[in-house]
């Protein structure tokens, strides 16, 4: 008896297709950030070159490099933070849910909100921990004392900080010790409704309890944020994110490149790249 079957190759042909194309648009659906052609210039100092990144949203993306490559700089961009700090200008694009912020019409303060930044020493305000969470949301409209009271239960509850404050939250911030800074300064950003959150370095300054309890807030946070962490730290990249973008500065003087961006787990295993292989085994950098 032949039990062969016949296939219609058309048919296979066509199913195929359509199997590509529904995972071409999820994959579409799930980027938030996309960067194409994108240069970077401190004055007329170019600074990053070509950059081209899709970033997914509800994940965490490293960003790692030599010191001085531009992972900060590129960092700054998705808020458009370097232009507080010198005259800059750029080409290309970078989008969020496809919208080009860098053209000059971009709401700025409406991208801050979305977009926040923890930096790599906890800086909260010289006020106490609850006008340190409300200090952002009054800032873009009128709330009751109730509202007020449920976003500080809400946002230090996200940033696991609650437990370890509630009974103090008209004490001075700079009263907690460095790590609950830090989450204090988190909870800062979630207060506004943030979409992304860029993370410089910031455990850096911590020790290493403290460290482990921003890098277990940062995956229970992934679920519903998108963040992009910049970290010196091989182990903690490796540990926390799910992709990895790698930065070099070939030649001082030259700008900086991504040399790779890829799964974290391909490229701390198996990198495509010998550059990359040689930094992250400590070969330089």
């Amino acid at each position: 008896m032949n039990c062969s079957v016949k296939i219609n190759h058309k048919t296979r042909k066509k199913n195929n297709k359509r199997t590509f194309l529904k995972m071409d648009m999820n994959y579409l659906n799930d980027i938030k950030i996309t960067i194409r052609g994108f240069d970077f210039y401190y004055g007329t100092s170019k600074v990053l070159e070509g950059i081209n990144m899709d970033i997914l949203k509800n994940s965490i993306t490293a960003i790692i490099g030599p010191s001085g490559c531009g992972k900060s700089t590129l960092l700054r961009t998705f808020n458009k933070m370097n232009e507080l700090m010198a005259v800059i200008s750029v080409k290309g694009e970078i989008k969020i849910d496809d919208v080009d912020i860098c053209n000059d019409d971009i709401d700025v303060v409406d991208l801050r909100r979305r977009v926040g930044m923890v930096f790599q020493r906890p800086n909260p305000f010289p006020k106490t921990i609850y006008e340190n969470i409300v200090f952002g949301p009054k800032l873009h409209r009128k709330y009751t004392r109730t509202e007020l009271d449920n976003i500080v239960e809400l946002s230090l509850k996200k940033a696991a900080l609650w437990d370890e404050v509630k009974t103090k939250l008209n004490k001075s911030a700079l009263e907690l010790s460095g790590g609950q800074q830090q989450r204090l300064c988190i909870a800062r950003v979630l207060a506004v409704d943030s979409e992304i959150i860029l993370m410089d370095e910031p455990a850096s300054a911590l020790d290493p309890i403290s460290t482990q309890k921003i890098e277990d807030l940062m995956d229970e946070l992934k679920e519903n944020y998108t963040i992009i962490i910049v970290t010196h730290n091989m182990q903690q990249a490796a540990r926390v994110s799910q992709k990895t973008a790698f930065l070099l500065m070939e030649e001082i003087g030259k700008p900086a490149k991504l040399i790779e961006y890829d799964n974290t787990h391909k490229i701390f295993t198996n990198p495509s790249d010998k550059r990359t292989e040689n930094y992250i085994t400590g070969r330089f950098g």
